[in-house]
């Protein structure tokens, strides 16, 4: 007796953790506003504007399409206008850009979110468990284009009711607002109205993912007891509604008749919108039941002749790219190359047949134009003026062709700061480039001198430069005048 009341009690609590969980995101918004350097966020309640970002996504989503993104975002910009009056217009559009993009949770791998609450197993013990969900999905329909839908956790977040079941909850809502109506609570009556309408497009979202794993794979679905089931009961809850729908219009219609205060009048008028959409949504839910055991047949017959697939497919992402990720590069060439390898399939060669290649050697070559293709005009850009002056170049050659013995670049430094600050600059980049300067080429240029570096392992101590303390200098590299041969002497010619 104490275990199964113990599990009950956790049942709920998970429940609740999970309930806490999809709303965690929407309290995230306005923990994370601050941080937004382009904008001054502390005048946006963020979860708000999340809210009704979710409003009117479920209000605009279809069976087959949803909502698209910049109509929803024109559609908050005058509640996003309410909280900051004095903001530009494009400051209200681009909060609602960011607000939606972070209930889609753009950035992240499987745009969804994760919460971690834990549970009492079987033993006992506690069990961590990890809850994915999301709020808004991107989805194609089917004209190509991508269109925003609410998740049932979306929905749930929107009337306060997760993981209840939905005719319970139509019900609930119906008789709800049947009372709040007879006692002339039309505020709370319209509340009630949109809660059931939520409801209703969550039976149709359960019904199209039904049938959209239908199409992908006709075995993933119970098609035996499961769906006949959901669409009895679906089709029962329709009947249901029509009625008490019908006569709750009546009697709205007839309190906006007859009332006699505009705001009153107003409200009436504002519900009976809100219980005719909940009745165009019945029809529109009851055609695609009626589609529903069609589209199963249908889907039935064509995988049923399409034939397997010869070989399973390949998850690039888990499969490859995470392993991979955990080896060190050589290790992972090898599968990488083996993938790519086979991923690029055959080269198909210039010429698949012998007729084909005869035609091409009997081709007749093209005529050429002899001095070849017209060349296009260059577009040529301005050189820059040079940044050191005529003056600092050779305040700087005669510093570093100072006779004597070859001298530290830290001492080269000081004499040229000595000069000028900005010859500090001038003369590194002389000396890098003497480190490099080959004494061959300035033999065979001509040149008389050559200004050498050379590394001999100090560091330079310098407050703006670092590196190596070259040894700098200029050093002869002019080729020496060959001697003339001595005339022979007497005693030469002796001796030979």
């Amino acid at each position: 007796m104490d275990g199964t009341a113990s599990v009950v009690v956790d049942d709920g609590v998970a429940r609740r953790l999970k309930a806490l969980a999809c709303t965690a995101p929407l309290h995230e918004l306005d923990q994370r506003k601050h941080r937004l350097e382009w904008v001054d966020a502390g005048r946006y309640q963020m979860a708000e504007i999340a809210l009704q970002a979710i409003d009117q996504v479920t209000l605009a989503m279809d069976f087959d399409t949803g909502a698209d993104q910049g109509r929803v975002v024109r559609r908050l910009a005058p509640f996003i206008a309410a909280q900051a009056p004095g903001a530009p217009a494009a400051e209200h559009e681009r909060i609602g850009h960011w607000v939606v993009e972070n209930l889609i949770n753009v950035g992240s791998v499987d745009r969804g979110f994760q919460a971690d609450y834990g549970t009492t197993g079987p033993d006992g013990g506690y069990v961590r468990r990890r809850f994915d969900f999301k709020l808004l999905v991107e989805l194609a329909g089917p004209d190509g284009e991508i269109y925003l839908r609410a998740s049932d956790e979306a929905i749930n977040v929107l009337v306060g009711a997760l993981d209840t079941d939905v005719e319970s909850a139509q019900v609930a809502a119906e008789v709800k607002l049947e009372n709040l109506i007879s006692r002339g609570r039309l505020g709370d009556a319209r509340l009630a109205a949109e809660q059931a309408r939520y409801r209703t497009v969550q039976y149709a979202e359960a019904l199209r993912g039904r049938l959209d794993s239908t199409r992908r794979d006709v075995r993933s679905v119970d098609w035996l007891s499961a769906v006949p089931e959901l669409i009895d009961e679906a089709l029962r809850h329709i009947e249901s509604r029509y009625r008490a729908e019908s006569a709750i219009l009546a009697n709205i219609a007839d309190a906006r008749d007859t009332a006699t205060e505009p705001g009153r009048r107003r409200q009436a008028a504002e519900l009976v919108d809100v219980v005719g959409d909940c009745i165009q949504r019945h029809t529109q839910l009851q055609t695609r039941l009626q589609e529903a055991g069609a589209t199963f047949r249908a889907e039935q017959d064509r995988q049923q002749f399409a034939g397997r697939p010869q070989r399973a497919a390949v998850d690039v992402f888990g499969q490859l790219l995470t392993p991979c990720l955990e080896l060190d590069a050589a290790t992972a060439a090898g599968p990488t190359g083996t993938f790519f390898s086979a991923g690029t399939g055959l080269r198909v060669p210039s010429v698949l047949s012998l007729t084909g290649l005869v035609e091409v050697l009997l081709e007749p070559p093209a005529d050429r134009d002899p001095l070849g293709e017209e060349l296009s005009e260059p577009e040529l850009v301005a050189l820059d003026t040079d940044r050191y002056s005529d003056e600092q170049w050779r305040q700087v050659s005669a510093l570093l062709a100072e006779p004597g013995p070859p001298r530290r670049l830290s001492a080269a430094l000081e004499r040229a700061r000595a000069l000028d600050p900005r010859l500090a600059e001038l003369v590194v980049l002389r000396s890098l480039h003497a480190l490099g300067t080959s004494v061959a080429t300035a033999r065979s240029q001509g040149d008389e001198r050559v200004c050498l570096a050379v590394d001999d392992g100090a560091v330079l101590r310098d407050a703006e430069f670092g590196g190596a303390d070259l040894l700098v200098g200029m050093v002869d590299v002019a080729l020496d005048e060959p001697a003339e041969p001595d005339e022979p002497t007497g005693r030469d010619e002796d001796a030979a």
